[in-house]
């Protein structure tokens, strides 16, 4: 088992809280994670359809099965069983009594907010990061074979091909929990707006171009991504506006929580394509995003991620914000350093004072500068993320 680096946070949450949630896309390793280090607790898979009607149908019953503690899997297949999950830790008082693993957070979320607040910690488990194959030894050199071969564990684990993994990820996973959620028949259409969010990823979001590329309203298209940002398949990063005027532009972009899953959407077969790609500027910044996405919540933290770009056309692609301060950090493909790099964030640092530790994300070498500013590697920055915080 590749050791992940969430598990210190999740062992010391068992000994806090009565309930431990961990929240995440299909296939990320949150069943690996509770039953390899918790070896003891007894297991149930919620998306067995007996298993799941026995719960449905007398849920005392089924919960008096378990006198020790418990991993329920995908609780979001029954978010009604949360109610007696939390009556059981109310008369138990015991830390730790009960892990639930959900790969959907909007009718999970409501359900946790109303039976279990108080009672449970919230992980976010996203497939590997960057630091976690490198630490493994299963890293690679150049950011195009990251991109392109994604992160989920499996196809680490059987050496599978990304096209074919990432295929099948699509029609197993993606089309049918999507397409349940949203309730929609056309098979076709849902493709085509899935490709399209993959043409404009890192883009600032235009949900009326998208819809009418689609054929759908914008109500409907907001209504599409929001669903895909609650399954974990997208992460909408938002603008960063406070304090710095009207002037500021006010709309999202998205990213894909896992490269491979975007490549695959793009037609990419091959690292080889990655490097060629019209967009591998967005690719690259798609990656380094979700990287320090992932590195924040394997800390346990919440998601303090923004972007800032105003009228003028001023960008920070990336903003970290740490307390009353902002890291901007620029986010470029380029493995050549030149000045002009830095241009945007030296011009970003003038801004507020809040603006510190500006970073340049590239695949080049590291370098400090005289003005604060430091470029590292895109392999490094959670070592350099770690550091800081």
């Amino acid at each position: 088992m590749i050791k992940r680096h969430i598990e210190p946070e999740f062992l010391q949450l068992l000994g806090e809280y009565p309930i431990v949630t961990i929240l995440g896309p299909r296939q990320a390793g949150k069943t690996t994670l509770a039953r390899q280090l918790l070896p003891d607790y007894a297991y149930v898979n919620l998306e067995h359809p007996e298993t799941r009607a026995f719960a449905q149908d007398d849920p005392k019953a089924f919960l008096a099965q378990y006198s020790g503690k418990v991993i329920f899997d995908e609780i979001q297949r029954l978010p009604e069983l949360l109610s007696y999950l939390q009556v059981a830790v109310d008369n138990q008082r015991e830390n730790g009594r009960y892990v639930l693993t959900g790969s959907h957070q909007l009718a999970l979320r409501e359900a946790i907010a109303q039976s279990l607040a108080g009672r449970t910690a919230i992980l976010h488990l996203l497939p590997f990061s960057i630091a976690e194959l490198v630490d493994n030894d299963l890293g690679f050199v150049k950011a195009e074979d990251y991109l392109y071969q994604g992160f989920l564990p499996r196809i680490y684990d059987q050496q599978q091909r990304p096209s074919t993994a990432y295929a099948n990820y699509y029609q197993t996973y993606v089309e049918r929990d999507v397409r349940q959620l949203i309730n929609l028949k056309d098979v076709a259409q849902f493709q085509k707006f899935m490709k399209l969010v993959a043409g404009r990823v890192g883009q600032l979001m235009d949900y009326s171009s998208l819809a009418g590329d689609v054929g759908v309203s914008a109500t409907t298209i907001k209504h599409w991504l929001s669903i895909l940002e609650a399954s974990f398949i997208l992460y909408k990063l938002p603008p960063y506006f406070e304090n710095f005027g009207k002037r500021v532009i006010k709309t999202p972009k998205y990213y894909f929580i896992d490269t491979g899953l975007l490549c695959f959407l793009l037609g990419i077969e091959n690292p080889q394509q990655v490097a060629r790609d019209p967009l591998i500027g967005q690719l690259f910044e798609n990656l380094v995003i979700i990287d320090v996405l992932k590195n924040i919540y394997n800390k346990g933290k919440l998601d303090n991620l923004y972007f800032f770009r105003d009228s003028n056309g001023l960008e920070a692609d990336l903003l970290l914000q740490q307390g009353r301060q902002l890291m901007p950090i620029e986010i470029k493909s380029s493995s050549t350093y030149k000045p002009e790099l830095l241009k945007g964030l030296k011009r970003i640092m003038e801004l507020s004072p809040q603006m510190a530790n500006a970073h340049l994300i590239y695949s080049g070498d590291a370098m400090q500068f005289s003005n604060g500013i430091n470029a590292i590697r895109f392999d490094e920055l959670a070592l350099r993320l770690n550091s800081i915080q």
